[in-house]
């Protein structure tokens, strides 16, 4: 396990009380509380070198410039990119997919009579553009099934690939079930079959090892909010010869060479994708983030929360009327539900003992559907939390279930 001290003093969030009850922050993939290291790397920014960057020839343009650009190689180097060209700033993994269908759309490769892959158990952020750029297109979504125990059916996945599949979108984590999908293999088996591959890795971010060139995907995306970063931050990696071949997405300053009324002359890699003022501040706080992450350990971080969600699962288990959702080896979130108990009713008197989660859909309302409910309460774990965490938990949940059934 963590050293609970010595992580707990990066977050002063963490020491607020609620209705006199020690915080427990449980609701971390929706959005992770931010070290002290990633609140000082926005202030210092606002503080000491705030400037627009690239164009700029005065000092603090080229200090923000060169904080920005450093930034970016650190995300490079922590995807084990090629290149830190292939990394382009949006904001957020939502940004990120609507880039890839857009451009996509844009490039005239997808048509009627070809199919886009996609699963169950996706968050609707990579079902939506995908359904936009269908009906834009003509092109066919088709969906991977699932079993009971929220884990993608292979045999039906390599059913359903062909030569008419021109893109595989998929959730390497499940947020609603903490479902941990074999990324790599069918990654590899789409790539067989001549498609593109977008990993959505917004939840893979904060506890697993993201190693693009080994993954080979052609983009992945991640949002800096999930990995203790700020909000409004998020990374689209993409494989240079794959973005190099398509268009430009939005028009504006940096992504033109040259711009005259009769023709524009588009930017290099990765300028191309980012138009106008990006988020300098949140780049830079990213940047700051992952050092934090990193020198932790993303294998120290994921065995401490592994641990942390298999003694949620057992203590839950113990409580009359619970039913836990998703594979026994989950990732980062549990989720659950008690029979006869509605999950925001049990969120909501939970909450007043100090218990923070997410109830609801968990914006996967086909997930929801596929098992005949309308939600689940879900516990989501980080790198802070602890077995006293579990045990808080543990007794809410037990405590409410009496209350309300």
């Amino acid at each position: 396990m963590l050293s609970s001290e010595s992580i707990l003093q990066n977050f002063p969030i963490l020491d607020r009380k609620i209705n006199g009850h020690p915080l427990v922050y449980l609701d971390n993939a929706a959005t992770t509380q931010k070290p002290l290291q990633v609140l000082y790397a926005s202030r210092h920014y606002y503080e000491a070198i705030n400037s627009n960057i690239h164009r700029g020839t005065h000092f603090l343009a080229r200090l923000a410039t060169e904080a920005f650009e450093q930034a970016r190689q650190t995300v490079a180097s922590h995807l084990n990119a090629d290149s830190s060209d292939e990394v382009i700033f949006t904001s957020g993994t939502t940004d990120a997919i609507n880039l890839v269908s857009s451009v996509l759309t844009l490039s005239g490769q997808i048509g009627k009579g070809d199919e886009i892959l996609i699963s169950t158990l996706e968050h609707h952020s990579n079902i939506v553009p995908w359904q936009m750029l269908c009906v834009r297109t003509g092109a066919e979504l088709k969906v991977i099934p699932c079993d009971e125990n929220g884990v993608l059916d292979q045999h039906a996945f390599h059913e359903l690939l062909s030569n008419r599949t021109k893109v595989l979108a998929l959730g390497w984590v499940s947020n609603a079930f903490g479902t941990v999908n074999p990324v790599r293999e069918m990654t590899a088996a789409a790539k067989k079959a001549g498609a593109l591959v977008l990993i959505d890795a917004a939840q893979a971010a904060p506890h697993l090892k993201m190693d693009v060139q080994s993954l080979g995907a052609d983009f992945l995306a991640f949002s800096g909010h999930k990995v203790y970063a700020p909000t409004g931050i998020g990374v689209l990696w993409g494989r240079r010869k794959v973005l190099e071949d398509l268009p430009p997405w939005r028009g504006g300053g940096e992504m033109i060479k040259e711009v005259t009324f009769d023709k524009t002359t588009y930017n290099d890699l990765p300028f191309k994708y980012e138009a106008g003022t990006p988020n300098i501040e949140g780049a830079i706080a990213l940047a700051s983030a992952l050092d934090f992450v990193n020198a932790i350990g993303l294998d120290e971080i994921y065995s401490h929360e592994n641990e942390l969600i298999e003694a949620a699962a057992d203590a839950l288990s113990d409580i009359e009327g619970v039913r836990l959702y998703g594979p026994d080896d989950r990732a980062g979130a549990l989720s659950f539900a008690i029979e006869g108990v509605h999950h925001y009713d049990l969120g909501t008197l939970i909450d007043q003992m100090g218990v923070a989660v997410r109830t609801g859909h968990h914006c996967c309302q086909p997930l929801m559907s596929r098992f005949g409910i309308t939600g689940t309460t879900r516990a989501s774990f980080a790198l802070y939390n602890t077995l006293e965490s579990v045990a808080a938990l543990a007794a809410a949940v037990a405590k409410a279930s009496k209350m309300l059934r």
